[in-house]
């Protein structure tokens, strides 16, 4: 592996550039006509615009991206997170065409990507599910049927969703029909898939994913848990690691399981296992991401593995970098998530950046990708940074975000900096006491 193409754009394909550097291999970054002045696209040895502002004509065209990689003689491919990084036919273009695709096989995404088959691997792994349907629901009867097997509230899910879309929470039987009847016309829209299928709704659960780690020599490890359960409309928020909620016994049980499923199919590269936890501190498993996250700066916080490295180390058949065995959690991590949007009524907000100052000191880390001068477009997801603080332990850490937001100044659009600012000072927060449906009554007490 010589030169990198990264197939993303904005704060991940800068993480991306600045791993590549570290370990010598150049990079190439593509842009849409609406990004030709983003900072991953200045940062890159190479950067080659591959269409117009919607990514469906760009950052999705798998032709583009693909003439991309012939264009500057790439002999590989990191997909980030969104985009192409979970599309099994991409990897397996990539495979095709002897390009090393910096992520899991094409089977393996395939296979876990699904939701419904990632439930069957699981159960057949001995990991706890809610109970559900046992595959895709067929017609309006099916779900009936399955509903009155289950009970209410229920929830809708689209098998091969994310981010909340194709997904419809169920309280009552009189519901059921209309609201499957949404969840597949939203699953088809979304993600040309309308099959959805149905489980027992839980209604106050924390969200918990453990980090796994699979190289081609058949060792595997995960990294501790990250709680991400302060979400709006499925969208994370604020994740950190170690979870409040968790003991190490615990711990031990989830981390058990994530490592089972991903050693049912040969799973190779990096990729987490989500689950819910409820509040009697049962576990069950939700779905798998084949991906490197978004939230993945805080496990490197916690324990010193630079995990974009090792993805990238694994792809090109090394070892892991590290022995499971000798793997310890260290101090808290936080992030929040930065968003070119309105602090209280979430809508976006694009425009130019004209001023910005980011925060520094001890135990503070910026994953971004903005500058004064730049203009946010409208076209992607409004996240804009990733601010990250570290300390000996929770306290510490929190108070170190507190101190980083009101450094951080981003002046010429609106971001949720205060809304972190309000959270980060709440009294349920700061006791760790909180669950994935806080923010739907946060701040109206």
């Amino acid at each position: 592996m010589k030169k990198v193409l990264i197939a993303n754009r904005g704060e991940i394909a800068i993480r991306i550039i600045r791993a590549c550097r570290e370990l010598g291999l150049k990079t190439v970054a593509i842009h849409s006509t609406a990004d030709r002045d983003s900072l991953h696209a200045k940062l890159a040895d190479e950067s080659i615009c591959i269409g117009p502002g919607p990514s469906t004509k760009s950052y999705l065209s798998i032709p583009a991206v693909m003439s991309a990689v012939e264009v500057s003689g790439a002999d590989a491919v990191h997909p980030g997170y969104g985009f192409l990084s979970e599309n099994a036919e991409f990897a397996r273009i990539c495979r095709e065409y002897k390009i090393n695709f910096i992520g899991p096989d094409p089977e393996h995404i395939f296979a876990l990507g699904n939701k419904v088959q990632a439930r069957a691997l699981a159960l057949k792994s001995d990991v706890p599910m809610l109970p559900g349907s046992k595959g895709v629901i067929g017609s309006e009867d099916e779900a009936i049927q399955i509903a009155k097997e289950i009970g209410y509230p229920l929830i809708i899910k689209a098998a091969a969703g994310g981010g909340g879309r194709g997904m419809k929470v169920v309280t009552a039987a009189h519901e059921l029909v209309r609201q499957f009847q949404l969840a597949q016309a939203e699953a088809l829209s979304g993600f040309g898939n309308a099959d959805c299928f149905i489980e027992r709704y839980c209604a106050k659960p924390r969200h918990i994913e453990i980090q796994i780690v699979a190289d081609k020599h058949g060792n595997y490890a995960h990294l501790g848990e990250r709680d991400c359960s302060i979400q709006r409309r499925h969208q994370k928020l604020v994740e950190e690691a170690p979870s409040p909620a968790l003991t190490s016994a615990l711990r031990d049980s989830i981390g058990a399981a994530a490592l089972r499923l991903a050693k049912s199919v040969g799973y190779v590269s990096l990729g987490t296992a989500e689950f819910l936890l409820d509040e009697d501190g049962q576990f069950y498993f939700m779905e798998v991401n084949t991906r490197v996250q978004v939230e993945h700066t805080v496990t490197e916080q916690v324990t010193g593995i630079d995990l974009v490295k090792e993805q990238i180390r694994i792809a090109q058949g090394e070892k892991l970098s590290f022995n499971p065995a000798d793997i310890t959690m260290r101090g808290h991590a936080m992030e929040c998530r930065i968003n070119a949007e309105d602090p209280v009524t979430f809508a976006p907000w694009p425009g130019k950046v004209t001023a910005y100052h980011e925060p520094g000191g001890p135990g503070v880390r910026i994953d971004g990708m903005l500058y004064a001068g730049y203009t946010v477009p409208s076209l992607y997801d409004s996240m804009v940074a990733k601010l990250i603080t570290f300390g000996r332990d929770r306290a510490e850490c929190m108070a170190r975000m507190r101190r980083a937001l009101a450094e951080m100044k981003v002046d010429g659009i609106r971001t949720n900096i205060a809304f972190h600012e309000r959270l980060l000072n709440d009294e349920h927060f700061i006791a760790g006491d909180v669950h994935t449906k806080f923010l739907e009554t946060f701040g109206r007490e």
